[in-house]
C-alpha cells in the first residue's frame, strides 16, 4: 500500500508542472472538448508510468540520461510542430461545417501526447528525483508502484481537464480561436527553448 500511495504521490508531482503538456490539455479540452483533452491527459500519464515502470523495476536510468541531447531535440521538436499546428489553424481557421473524425482525434491527442511526455529529458530526472527522494525500491512492490503512479498522473490531467471545462462557458465569443495563436506561439518557443538547451548539455 505504501508503494501504490508513493506512486500515486510521484505521478501527481510529475505531471502538475504546467509545461507544453498543460498547454496542449487546455487547448484540446477548450477546442476539440472533454475527450480529447481527456486522451491527452490520459497520453501523458501513460507515458508516466512507462518511466514508472523502468525505475521500479530497477531499470538503469544512466543510459537513458547519456541521450537526453537526442530526446531533447525530438521532444523540442515534437512540440515546435504542435504549436505550428495550432498556428495554423489562428490563421486558416476551417469552416464551422467541416469536423475532425473524433475517432481518429482522440488516438492522435493520445500518441501524440504519449510520444511528447516519452521524449522529455524533464520526465526521467523528475522521476528520479523524486522516487530517489521518497526512497521507492523495486522490492517495495513495483506493479503497486506503476499503478500509483499511471493513477496519480491521471487524477491531475482529470482536475485540469474538468476545471477547463468549467471554465469554458465564461469565456468571451472569439476567445477560442485566439487561444490557437497563444497556445501555437507558447508551445513554438517552448519547443525552440527545449531543443536549443541541448547546447548547454555536457
Amino acid at each position: 500500500m505504501s508503494a501504490l500511495l508513493s506512486g500515486i504521490a510521484i505521478g501527481f508531482a510529475v505531471a502538475m508542472p504546467v509545461g507544453p503538456i498543460g498547454v496542449l490539455c487546455i487547448r484540446r479540452s477548450l477546442k476539440d472538448g472533454y475527450a480529447a483533452g481527456l486522451a491527452t491527459g490520459l497520453g501523458a500519464a501513460s507515458a508516466d508510468a512507462g518511466y514508472g515502470m523502468l525505475v521500479a523495476f530497477g531499470f538503469s536510468l544512466s543510459g537513458l540520461l547519456t541521450q537526453a541531447q537526442a530526446l531533447q531535440i525530438g521532444g523540442g521538436v515534437l512540440i515546435v510542430l504542435l504549436g505550428l499546428l495550432s498556428l495554423k489553424a489562428f490563421f486558416f481557421p476551417k469552416p464551422k461545417a467541416v469536423v475532425d473524425s473524433p475517432a481518429g482525434g482522440v488516438l492522435g491527442a493520445w500518441f501524440s501526447t504519449f510520444m511528447l511526455t516519452l521524449t522529455n529529458p524533464m520526465t526521467i530526472l523528475a522521476f528520479v528525483g523524486l522516487i530517489a527522494g521518497l526512497g521507492t525500491a523495486s522490492a517495495a512492490g513495483p506493479y503497486w508502484l506503476v499503478g500509483g503512479v499511471f493513477l496519480g498522473s491521471l487524477l491531475w490531467w482529470l482536475i485540469l481537464v474538468l476545471g477547463v471545462l468549467l471554465m469554458k462557458s465564461r469565456l468571451p465569443v472569439g476567445a477560442l480561436r485566439w487561444l490557437d495563436l497563444v497556445s501555437g506561439l507558447v508551445l513554438v518557443v517552448w519547443g525552440l527553448w527545449i531543443a536549443a538547451g541541448v547546447a548547454f548539455l555536457p
